[in-house]
């Protein structure tokens, strides 16, 4: 019988999802709250399109995730610094469940174009979209809005913050990926 191939994390691998983590630890509960919304604007997705830039799909959505259970058992780690289950409970927690999908769409296309602008910016646009469709839909539950008023309240004011966050993140994006690849 043939010896099976074991799959294993390097430390190197072990150590950027870390240190991906870590950032988005950081740049999380850092947030603006606006006085119309439930819902912040928050840079935790700005992290994780960092995150997948650096890590690729598969560790870049490990990464996000690692994050998330940090903040489910508590650690002050969502917006305005706070943790815990009931934040996934409450009107972002659609959003933060969303960034899952964020992570997995937008990891895969900056994984599918090698890094290339050309297929990073739409995946980061359309992961986005994702994670709105599930922030509001959530939110429409929670608040008991319509679609329309969820979209006024959770989408519509972040557009234009979104947008430059992707910009952000394009331009520097690509220069991180090259050089964690060139640590290889």
């Amino acid at each position: 019988m043939p010896q099976e191939k074991i799959k294993s994390l390097s430390v190197k691998s072990l150590t950027l999802i870390g240190l991906m983590t870590a950032v988005t630890c950081i740049l999380g509960p850092l947030s603006i709250p606006l006085p119309f919304s439930p819902v912040p604007i928050s840079f935790t997705n700005l992290a994780i399109y960092l995150s997948v830039f650096v890590l690729g799909m598969k560790k870049g959505t490990v990464s996000y995730i690692v994050y998330l259970l940090l903040g489910m058992v508590g650690l002050p780690v969502f917006s305005g610094f706070t943790g815990g289950l009931g934040k996934l409970a409450g009107p972002t927690g659609g959003y933060l469940t969303g960034f899952i999908f964020l992570a997995i769409i937008a990891g895969f296309c900056v994984d599918k174009g090698s890094g290339k602008l050309a297929w990073a910016v739409p995946g980061m646009a359309a992961g986005t979209i994702v994670c709105y469709l599930f922030g509001t839909l959530w939110l429409c539950m929670q608040a008991n809005l319509t679609f329309s008023a969820g979209l006024a309240a959770g989408v519509i004011p972040y557009l234009p913050g979104d947008i430059a966050k992707i910009i952000l993140a394009s331009l520097v994006g690509p220069a991180l990926r090259k050089g964690v690849q060139r640590l290889q």
